[in-house]
């Protein structure tokens, strides 16, 4: 054997039996081709390679490009030569939550998912002892205050360990206070670059459709201040005006746009856009969106269904039908710019808004001709307990997702409240009064409260409640009081694994239900002694079958039925 390995030895190379691990794998992020920040990404990629800068800020106005200057940067990482083993990209947005930002950073790194259950204190220690070995790249998209690179967990950048840590901010006063060696402002566009990004977004069809138009076009460009958000979202929305009147017309508006500072000069530029949506439902189902977290995914389905529920959708009586009418309003607002492409989440795609956009959302709301559409919206606020928004009895869209609230016990007054986002709080207890005095409400969304074991009594008074979320909730038994839900289109049950009884003949009495969901992954299994199980099923069979109206049914596993 010996004289075997030596014949085999001879015959190759053994100087080196281990290589180096392969540069960290980026996935690239789509992004749209930058016009005009060329030079500035070409900096920040210098500093990058510097050995004394460890720390980068990237600063500038809100809708002025800096995600998509990180966006390049981050996709740049992606192709050799490149020596960083990790290479971390995390959106933080106002009202940061530190253990959700190390989720991100962890699923970055390769930790499982139940990782995400570990306190802050054990997760940082985690990802300090993974990228303390390595040479890191952090990335940090929209820092509104200054983050503990501690907490989180991120060693410090220097020049022994070379790893970098990369950030935008609309402050620079913020890029000094986290000690960016490197602060580098991320200026509007100048009036050739801006004029060559409008003519693209407006396309060649419209800018030759009259000889004079060429020229109205370069003023309404001036009036976006050289700010590609405003440029793209209103080159958008001009993309169809073909004659003179509709192109005067736009200068008209837009004069009346509020003068710098741009936070607030802004949100008029962009309104432009959404003034020209062809019609008031289009505006609706956007406005809708502004419910949702800052950067947050909104699954398509989901939204679809709401608006459906909602009534928005009023072309349909079907939600199958009304597909066709979502997939236009989606396409549309995509096309305006008004949302982005959110990617996909656990195979759903996603759409998403760009804070700016989302702000002029909520401005919009608040402005006295939209008094018919009031929002309060304090999602993803960190707060700890509900609001006391008792002045708000004409507010009719709720959203509060994506909290720490762990008890509702007041009895708020809420008469015209149609809709309200309660998903993704610590909910555990619900007072039986919270639900008495919103006669109107229309969707109810209590998904993603884990530790919420039981609904209150009260929900029975939801009388007008036509959808209902419960998924990913610990409840463990549905009250015979949801009988009283007649209206009820939608009621999702998805992976509810502490879910044991459902009260037979509920299901049925929901004679107006079009979609109904009810999941199981394998650990909410019952009692080997429980031999009616196929029984149970069909009676449960039974009771859809009664449903004439039923058109989206997923179930998985077994239900039982007492």
């Amino acid at each position: 054997m010996l004289q075997e390995i030596s014949d085999h030895k001879s015959k190759g190379a053994f100087e080196e039996v281990a290589e180096d691990p392969p540069a960290a794998s980026v996935v690239v992020r789509p992004v749209e081709q930058p016009v005009g920040l060329e030079s500035t990404i070409q900096k920040a990629w210098d500093c990058i390679g510097e050995t004394d800068v460890g720390i980068i800020g990237l600063f500038g106005k809100g809708g002025v490009g800096k995600t998509t200057l990180l966006t390049k940067l981050k996709n740049m990482f992606s192709t050799p030569p490149n020596d960083f083993k990790v290479v971390i990209w995390v959106g933080v947005s106002l009202n940061y939550d530190v253990g959700k930002i190390q989720d991100r950073i962890g699923e970055n790194i390769g930790f499982p998912r139940s990782w995400e259950n570990k306190s802050v204190e054990q997760k940082a220690k985690d990802i300090y002892g993974i990228l303390s070995n390595k040479r890191f790249v952090v990335l940090l998209d929209d820092l509104w205050d200054m983050v503990d690179l501690n907490e989180l967990g991120i060693p410090e950048p220097s020049q022994e360990n070379g790893s970098k840590f990369i950030f935008t901010t609309r402050s620079e006063h913020l890029c000094y206070k986290m000690g960016a060696q490197k602060r580098i402002r991320v200026n509007c566009l100048d009036s050739e670059k801006a004029w060559e990004l409008f003519q693209d977004k407006v396309g060649y069809e419209a800018l030759n459709s009259h000889p004079d138009i060429p020229n109205l076009a370069k003023h309404v460009a001036e009036r976006c201040l050289g700010l590609p958000l405003a440029l793209i979202t209103v080159g958008r929305a001009m993309a169809c005006k073909t004659t003179l009147e509709e192109w005067n017309y736009a200068i008209e508006m837009l004069k009346r746009s509020a003068p710098p500072p741009l936070e607030l000069g802004v949100f008029p530029l962009l309104k432009f856009s959404y003034d020209n949506l062809p019609n008031a439902t289009m505006k609706y189902c956007f406005l809708y969106c502004c419910l949702y977290p800052e950067d947050y995914s909104i699954p398509k389905k989901r939204l679809v269904e709401y608006w459906f529920c909602e009534g928005l959708l009023n072309e349909y009586d079907r939600v199958s039908d009304a597909q066709m009418q979502s997939d236009d309003i989606i396409s549309s607002l995509l096309n305006a710019c008004l949302l982005e492409n959110g990617g996909e989440i656990h195979g759903e795609e996603c759409v998403k808004m760009h804070d700016v956009t989302r702000g002029m959302g909520l401005w919009i709301t608040h402005e006295s001709e939209a008094t018919e559409n009031i929002f309060f919206v304090r999602a993803g606020a960190q707060l700890c307990e509900e609001p006391n928004v008792e002045a708000w009895e004409s507010v009719k869209r709720m959203s509060m997702m994506e909290n720490k609230i762990k008890v509702l016990k007041g009895t708020p007054k809420y008469p015209n409240l149609r809709t309200l986002f309660l998903s993704q709080n610590e909910l555990q207890v619900i007072s039986d009064g919270f639900f008495q005095f919103m006669p109107h409400l229309t969707v109810l969304d209590l998904s993603r409260n884990l530790q919420l074991r039981a609904l209150p009594e009260g929900i029975s008074q939801l009388v007008c409640l036509e959808c209902l979320d419960l998924s990913f909730t610990g409840i463990s038994e549905l009250p015979i009081g949801l009988k009283s839900l007649t209206k009820l289109k939608m009621l999702d049950l998805s992976y509810m694994h502490n879910l044991r009884k459902i009260p037979q003949h509920l299901v049925s009495s929901f004679s107006q239900l079009q979609i109904f969901r009810m999941w199981w992954s394998g650990c909410g299994d019952y009692p080997k002694e429980d031999n009616v199980l196929y029984g149970s099923n069909e009676k449960l069979m039974e009771e859809l079958n009664g449903l004439q109206c039923l058109n989206i049914l997923t179930i998985h596993k077994k239900a039982r039925f007492v």
